[in-house]
């Protein structure tokens, strides 16, 4: 019997997956605002220490719901899409395993690289006690993190995007006031600082890992997990890893690029960093857009990879990219027309302000490009296929580092060079994602070897 997603139309089953995963991501954006706000509350010297810690956060975020995580959606699909049963219930436990050894791999790193990283970066003084106090907190309960991030992916893989979408929206909803109060505190009471932000974070991740655990015994991803005589196999754990290896090494490259621009950011001094760091917040704001449409590629491109139906897959990837092309676009080209808008949200400090609005003005019109390019490569952790938009982030990476080097060091043209160099790259990775589906479309292996 096939699956139901590779009958039904391409349009309606890509809003019915993701739309709940879309409009989570909206209300999340309105999470993220509030959360800038109440760091922006603590002053520069706070926003500057965030600047610096929020490349690894998002990297670690992005990795565990998109690189590993499509990875895991992207088994699951498959393997449901095949009828293969047996194989997705042990995806489920392999799945939980790696969250773990993940979660964990990412505390050590912290608590030994994070100072010396973050001085590098040029961070120091008060700056690096922020950076450290919010990081440390954050990374001691990664496993949190990734254990949500996973079951979350479980969940899309199998088709139900609902049941993700109302936890976290549910959790973003209990986060708000829960970080406003410990980072700023209540009545008489100071709050943690930044360090605030980082237990409500782990706290609603715990929450909606054990709601998510709930959703899955209940049977929400289409059977009941038993593990009665499974083991652990390097089968399956190369299913996940396979997609999920590459996706994320997508994403190292994306935040070693970000990390790079921090860099030539920094030695502008502490204000161009922290009006660095709130320009840039947009594009963690906007990421999570292309994370929607792009979770729901993930799931339809599995199903119709995992049967082999290649043009379908090729069909619905140009469907969702293009959407995202127009909506991500559509947000980037409003704020770039009213970049104060969103720059004073965060601060009230003029030259912070004009950095940041610097930046905005010069990256922000070609978010439409980045949106394609990280909606596209989730369609391909559905197929598989994860070469091109692994080559496309080095290229941007490359690129965005030598014209900032040469903007910066060379031709003297201070920020907005900078900021130039760094639009520059988002261009250079959504047409290199684009142009390399549009000439060599997905089709099964041996054809191509056939050709």
């Amino acid at each position: 019997m096939s699956h139901p997603l590779l009958t039904a139309p391409i349009g309606r089953s890509l809003l019915l997956l993701a739309g709940p995963t879309t409009a989570l991501m909206l209300m999340q954006i309105l999470v993220a605002v509030a959360d800038g706000i109440f760091v922006g509350r603590l002053g520069t010297d706070a926003l500057a220490g965030m600047a610096l810690v929020i490349p690894f956060v998002t990297l670690m975020f992005n990795i565990a719901n998109g690189g590993m995580g499509g990875g895991v959606a992207a088994a699951v699909a498959r393997a449901l899409g095949a009828g293969r049963t047996a194989d997705a219930q042990a995806i489920v436990l392999h799945a939980l395993v790696l969250a773990a050894a993940f979660g964990a791999i990412f505390a050590v790193l912290d608590w030994t690289c994070a100072a010396q990283v973050f001085g590098l970066l040029g961070g120091d003084g008060a700056a690096l006690e922020r950076a450290l106090s919010y990081s440390h907190v954050l990374f001691m309960g990664a496993v949190a993190i990734w254990a949500s991030a996973f079951l979350a992916a479980l969940l899309r893989g199998s088709g139900d995007t609902v049941t993700p979408a109302r936890v976290g929206l549910l959790a973003s909803i209990a986060y708000v006031p829960l970080s406003g109060i410990l980072t700023l505190g209540f009545a008489d009471w100071p709050g943690l600082g930044v360090a605030g932000s980082a237990i409500a974070t782990l706290c609603v991740a715990a929450a909606t890992a054990l709601l998510q655990v709930r959703a899955i015994r209940a049977g929400r991803l289409g059977f009941v997990p038993k593990w009665d005589g499974v083991r652990l196999q390097w089968r399956i754990f190369r299913e996940i890893l396979r997609v999920g290896i590459l996706g994320s090494m997508t994403t190292l490259i994306a935040s070693l690029t970000a990390v790079l621009m921090i860099g030539f950011a920094g030695r502008f001094g502490v204000a161009a960093l922290a009006g660095y760091g709130i320009g840039a917040r947009l594009e963690s704001v906007i990421a999570p857009i292309a994370f929607g449409i792009g979770s729901g590629l993930t799931t339809l491109v599995g199903v119709a990879a995992g049967a082999g139906a290649w043009q379908r897959a090729v069909r619905v990837a140009w469907t969702g990219g293009l959407i995202a092309f127009a909506a991500i676009g559509l947000i980037g080209w409003l704020v770039a027309l009213f970049p104060e808008m969103w720059s004073r949200l965060f601060t009230s400090d003029d030259q912070v302000a004009a950095a940041s609005m610097s930046y905005i003005r010069h990256v922000a019109p070609f978010y439409c490009l980045f949106g394609l390019g990280v909606s596209l490569n989730f369609a391909s952790q559905g197929a598989g296929r994860m070469m091109a938009p692994l080559m496309a982030s080095f290229a941007r990476m490359v690129t965005a580092t030598i014209a900032g080097w040469i903007a910066v060091e060379k031709a003297d043209l201070g920020l907005e060079g900078l900021f130039g160099a760094i639009a520059l790259g988002m261009v250079v990775y959504g047409c290199w994602v684009a142009v390399s589906l549009l000439v060599r479309p997905w089709r099964e292996k041996g054809r191509y070897l056939r050709r």
